[in-house]
């Protein structure tokens, strides 16, 4: 349908003996009443595009593509990076480059996921894992969390973030997931995952959940390969679908699917997710009811890009209900030829124009209820004090006070007032010495990968103790820390792990064993509070470790 007709379809106010009045009074009058009808086919189909532009600045030719084909987004990653001044001015000459062009402002995206993933570092929080928050049990936490995520964000312009991920911790030989799961269990991953939704939203950043259905139990790589989960429908309804309806349910704005074949719910042989119409039509928006935006991720991951190219992906993805193609590393060249391939289809009558219409309505409604559209450049020079790192600090570190689990204790912990213990740790970690020494202690800092002096030197300084306990950071990586603790008399040993909490796997006869999740500073002096019985240990372990039990 031409924009002509589709003005005069909603202009029945205009006389129709004057098309040349109608040409120029109604257009801006149905503009203003929808925004879409002011956009071409073209401009339609750029807005279901998120792009990634390389760099710390905005190059020329970059600014040439945002001002031709006016994209509905940018994705922020690792080479866009600085400080928060930094990423204020890049975002703002985003944002100005393509509104002096006329087109709509950007939604601005980041992945800045708790733990490992984060695409902006220097000068902002680094929160810990998401598993030691769910062994909190405490959604006001992860609220909490969320919005000081958001906070962080639009301090710099951004609106949007890849965040927070529901995949379940359910596969230990998942390296993509890993820990940046919120834990194994979905009765208590989802109440978390809804509050941090409702946390970051509250803030005025649009959250996005990841990677529907479910990416937990995959043991393969979808920046590599197309990983298959070959689990029932009962099996996906009742544990990994958990935590997506709970954001859903807490009216999540956004949800990206993966690139992963899921039989039980797409029929067709290999099928991704992110491009499967049964998958995103008939379970997500049909069965699920979710009406907001949904994403894609990454298209040119080598699970898709090798199979259909990323223009055919695009389109395919379009004809799955997708409402945002998203990319980490094609060119504005690849882009602009995607953008002409939809359009092209449009043309052809593969897609119809109201499935693009269906879409960029979506796209514009959100950008509309979070001040998108209202854009306005924000000063670099006081993006430091908008970010308030100091305050979203002191959060990040009392996660540990309510989160450290103690998971196993054969009445060791606390330790005896009176009692000598071996105090066994890496020597890169002085705290340790300071906030879990005392009188009674018997001190002896070792390599992160101890030698067998350092191990005989630990056995003997145990000897010399009612209670040996021990640092751990990693085991499966290196496994003379295992060597070191299975040569002290186990039931006599405390073992706290400060990464990994499936360490103890090595030494399953330890006395007792604490688990703090993430590596971080805070997390010492609360594991050493709960040590010495200054505090309770809180924690409720959130990951399934063989043999134990939260």
């Amino acid at each position: 349908m031409s924009r002509l007709i589709r003005v005069m379809q909603g202009a029945g106010r205009c006389l129709a003996p004057f098309l040349l009045l109608i040409a120029l009074v109604c257009v801006p009058a149905a503009a203003q009443d929808d925004p879409l009808a002011a956009l071409s086919l073209e401009q339609q189909v750029a807005q279901m595009f998120f792009v990634h532009l390389y760099g710390d600045t905005l190059t020329i030719p970059d600014q040439d593509f945002l001002t031709r084909y006016q994209p509905g987004g940018v994705v922020l990653m690792d080479t866009n990076t600085g400080s928060p001044a930094d990423v204020t001015r890049l975002v703002n000459r985003y944002q100005q480059a393509i509104t002096a062009a006329g087109g709509l402002p950007l939604l601005v995206a980041a992945d800045q996921e708790m733990g490992p993933i984060r695409a902006l570092e220097d000068g902002f929080t680094a929160f810990p894992t998401p598993t030691l928050l769910t062994a909190t049990a405490n959604p006001a936490l992860a609220a909490a969390v969320g919005a000081a995520l958001a906070a962080e964000l639009r301090a710099l312009g951004v609106n949007m973030d890849f965040a927070p991920v529901a995949d379940l911790e359910t596969n230990r030989a998942n390296t993509v997931i890993n820990r940046r799961s919120a834990g194994s269990f979905p009765e208590q991953v989802a109440p978390m995952i809804a509050a941090f939704v409702q946390g970051m939203q509250s803030g005025g950043v649009l959250a996005t959940v990841k990677h529907f259905p479910g990416h937990g139990d995959s043991s393969a790589d979808s920046h590599t390969s197309l990983p298959v989960i070959a689990l029932d429908r009962e099996r996906l309804e009742t544990t990994e679908l958990v935590p997506f309806r709970a954001a859903l349910e807490s009216g999540v704005e956004a949800v990206m699917v993966a690139h992963i074949w899921y039989p039980a719910l797409e029929p067709q042989e290999s099928r991704p997710a992110s491009l499967s119409h049964a998958v995103i039509t008939d379970v997500l928006r049909g069965e699920l009811g979710f009406d907001g935006l949904i994403l894609t991720d990454a298209l040119d991951m080598d699970a898709i890009d090798t199979q259909y190219g990323y223009s055919e992906a695009v389109v395919q993805a379009i004809e799955a209900g997708v409402d945002m193609l998203l990319s980490a590393h094609v060119g504005p060249q690849a882009h602009a030829e995607a953008i002409a391939a939809v359009v092209a289809a449009v043309e052809s009558g593969r897609l119809t124009e109201a499935r693009i219409e269906d879409s960029v309505r979506r796209i514009l409604a959100v950008k509309a209820r979070y001040g998108v559209l209202a854009w306005q450049t924000l000063d670099p020079q006081t993006a430091d004090a908008r970010v308030d790192q100091a305050a979203h600090q002191a959060l990040s570190d009392s996660l540990f006070a309510q989160g450290v689990t103690l998971v196993a204790n054969a009445g060791l912990v606390p330790l005896s007032a009176d009692g000598r213990y071996a105090l066994i740790y890496p020597g890169t970690r002085n705290l340790i010495g300071q906030a879990c020494g005392g009188a009674n202690a018997l001190p002896l800092a070792v390599s992160e990968s101890p030698t067998p002096d350092e191990i005989a030197a630990a056995q003997n300084t145990a000897a010399r103790a009612e209670v040996a306990v021990v640092f751990t950071q990693n085991v499966d990586e290196t496994p003379a820390q295992a060597a070191l603790v299975n040569a002290l008399p186990l039931e006599k040993t405390i073992v706290i792990a400060l990464q990994s909490p499936y360490d103890v796997l090595a030494f399953p006869q330890v006395g007792a064993y604490l688990v703090t999740y993430s590596p971080q500073v805070a997390a010492i002096p609360a594991a050493c509070d709960i040590l010495l019985g200054r505090q309770p240990a809180r924690g409720r372990l959130s990951v399934a470790i063989p043999g134990l039990s939260s």
